[in-house]
């Protein structure tokens, strides 16, 4: 079975999917395959990958691919544990602005999400002290509790929580985001698929009562 996503659900809600898929069929092997969202297209459409695990973007159109919805992802800011506004418990967005920010370019696939929920708040992008895209370069710096991010909440949680990293009681507007299979249109899946897709159903029930 090949799977396609990004980087942060790949080390998160697939990964714990194929956690619970192998112990059941442990004969199965797994490829999972991390792209960006123009490659991971591309990888769908020659039949490099049987379906994506990603979520919903105006570049997977309707004409073309199949969404099957499995849960709402929410964006934080987070921050170390030792970070000094880890111990408040109500923040601003703005108030954030001039910290040292760890962040993707803006013009990078989830730079462009964090820039626009800054700017639904009436901000700029932040000048970030280090721009890094990988999720696991951003969570080793950021336990050291000098910088601040956004990340999915979902990483935080699957496949094993982070007591080492706070979410912080920061609103943010249009922080949602729709997870979910991508398939081609048309295209019928193997037994396999079919199975990984009925796990993952079940493991985004979980995250629909957290």
């Amino acid at each position: 079975m090949r799977i396609g996503s990004n980087p942060a659900l790949a080390s998160s809600f697939v990964s714990a999917v194929v956690d619970q898929l192998s112990q059941r069929h442990p004969r199965i092997v797994f490829h999972i395959v991390v792209a960006g969202i123009i490659a991971a297209r591309h990888e769908l459409s020659e039949r490099n990958v049987d379906f994506l695990v990603r979520p919903r973007y105006a570049q997977f159109t309707k004409e073309v691919f199949d969404f099957e919805f499995l849960y709402d992802a929410s964006h934080a800011v987070v921050a170390g544990a030792q970070n000094p506004w880890a111990r408040r418990r109500k923040i601003g967005l703005a108030e954030l602005v001039n910290e040292p920010w760890l962040l993707p370019a803006p013009e990078s696939e989830i730079g462009s999400i964090y820039a626009k929920v800054f700017h639904a708040s009436g901000l700029d992008y932040p000048r970030a002290t280090v721009i890094a895209l990988p999720l696991d370069v951003r969570m080793v710096l950021i336990s050291t509790g000098r910088f601040l991010t956004m990340v999915l909440v979902s990483p935080l949680n699957f496949p094993l929580k982070r007591p080492d990293i706070k979410v912080l009681p920061v609103a943010l507007q249009l922080a949602r985001v729709p997870i979910g299979i991508v398939i081609v249109k048309g295209r019928t899946l193997s037994p396999v698929g079919q199975l990984y897709i009925e796990h993952a159903r079940e493991v985004a029930k979980t995250m629909t009562r957290k």
